[in-house]
């Protein structure tokens, strides 16, 4: 006789060590919200794992009783994959640790973890790993897509110092992953998103930076916009790799360093990051001052941790959030006119666009190295729709796609599976491009049955 779905929860509930949360219990609806307020999912089965063996259990269950299955690490994911409809989560809140070899300049980082917690570790040692720069976002999706931030250009893409991973395969077998071993399997994750398995932990190589970084935020009025990202382009690529700054446009916070009449007012901001001194830092922002006429600064030494954190506040869970994202060899005065144009008009307080310049370490690696294959990538865009009630979801969705649709004839090729959304099934073959048939060839190998589609789902 079959066993009912009550028994099959309770032998379930006895098989792992973790908590298993269920629509009637009174924590379910806490527990299902993920950072963007536009999804909402509702699971049969939430599995909050407490070890890479409640992870196995939770796979095995979803399999013998044909539940969809997805994969939480801190549940920051744009698209929702996080979350299925009347299937099994995993959900990983619960494995949030991160162990620091100092000696060996490594981390062994669990999937739940946040950068802000991989960051807190290793800066304990003057260490750090080339992540985002929200430090809510979880490391495993962060990583599994690519991963780039202020980093990026002395250090490359968050995958290029993943030396390892631990896994739990579509089979239900729990292997490790790494250039040596498995490394089929290994080259697949390095971009390929969660489409191969489920990964329990993660071995990076870090990086001696020590705690603080020259950085901080230059704002130029709107009117000045054409001029001010045309003297970006001009300047960033011949600074050091050391040296990153990203152009924003959007309406001024109320940052305390700006008159009260700039607040919500449209501005372009340079976001500057330098990994050195402060002398050196100042002469290489001097010039970024004469791209226009700044209404507002503030630039200095600060904690590294405190400078990944200084984008939290226009970050927070519970806003509605759509991004479309280009990927660019360069910069375009087309491109500027379509930014100056639809930044013109961005239809809530909260939405923004920003370039974010990679070039550098990242470019070194050859695109067939790691399943991420836009390796010729200097530039990223992300046009960040983001509101707060319902009632303006067609207005700011169509923003964002209008304006993805103007600025795609100066994009190049790839997208970044991490910026997108769900229905954008139609780019994954474009975003891994001569990547895209061994990848399909290593789904079939490793996950034949497509158990793991929640995801930017690459097909065999």
């Amino acid at each position: 006789m079959k066993e009912t779905k009550s028994e099959t929860i309770a032998g379930l509930k006895q098989k792992v060590q973790g908590r298993v949360v269920m629509p009637d219990d009174r924590e379910y609806n806490e527990v299902r919200q993920i950072w963007n307020a536009m999804i909402d999912k509702k699971p049969e089965v939430i599995v909050q794992c407490a070890n890479a063996k409640d992870a196995q259990m939770a796979l095995r269950y979803a399999k013998e009783n044909e539940l969809d299955l997805s994969i939480r690490g801190a549940g920051h994911n744009i698209a929702g994959n996080s979350l299925c409809d009347g299937g099994l989560v995993v959900d990983f809140i619960r494995m949030n640790k991160v162990r620091v070899d100092a000696g060996k300049k490594k981390a062994y980082v669990e999937p739940g973890a946040t950068l802000g917690d991989v960051d807190k570790a290793c800066q304990a040692s003057g260490l750090a790993l080339p992540v985002g720069i929200n430090s809510t976002t979880g490391i495993a999706g962060l990583t599994l897509g690519g991963g780039f931030g202020w980093l990026s250009r002395k250090y490359g893409m968050t995958i290029d110092s993943l030396t390892s991973v631990d896994m739990i395969t579509a089979e239900g077998d729990a292997v490790h992953a790494s250039s040596s071993e498995n490394s089929d399997l290994f080259w697949a994750v390095r971009g390929g998103g969660g489409n191969f398995g489920i990964v329990t932990q993660f071995e990076f190589d870090l990086h001696n930076i020590g705690t603080e970084v020259f950085a901080g935020l230059l704002v130029f009025p709107y009117a000045q916009a054409k001029q001010v990202l045309a003297h970006y382009r001009d300047y960033i690529l011949s600074t050091p790799v050391e040296f990153n700054a990203w152009v924003v446009m959007r309406k001024a916070p109320p940052l305390p360093f700006l008159a009260e009449d700039v607040h919500g007012q449209d501005v372009v901001v340079a976001a500057i990051c330098y990994f050195g001194g402060a002398e050196e830092g100042e002469k290489l922002v001097a010039p970024m001052r004469t791209f226009g006429d700044p209404v507002g600064e503030h630039i200095g030494m600060a904690p590294y941790t405190a400078w990944q954190q200084a984008f939290d506040p226009l970050l927070t869970p519970g806003f509605r959030n759509y991004w479309k994202s280009h990927n660019f060899t360069e910069l375009h005065d087309g491109l500027f006119s379509a930014m100056i144009d639809y930044a013109g008009k961005m239809p809530s307080p909260h939405c923004e666009i920003f370039i974010g310049v990679v070039a550098g370490k990242t470019n070194e690696v050859p695109a067939d190295a790691t399943a991420f294959s836009s390796r010729d990538m200097k530039f990223v865009m992300n046009v960040h729709g983001r509101w707060e009630a319902a009632a303006d979801d067609d207005k700011c969705i169509g923003w964002s796609r209008e304006f993805f649709k103007a600025s795609a004839p100066y994009a190049s090729g790839g997208a970044y599976v991490n910026f997108m959304t769900e229905e954008e099934a139609s780019r994954v073959k474009a975003a891994y491009g001569v990547n895209y048939e061994r990848l399909a060839q290593l789904k079939a190998k490793y996950d034949p049955l497509n158990t793991f589609r929640m995801n930017q789902n690459i097909k065999h």
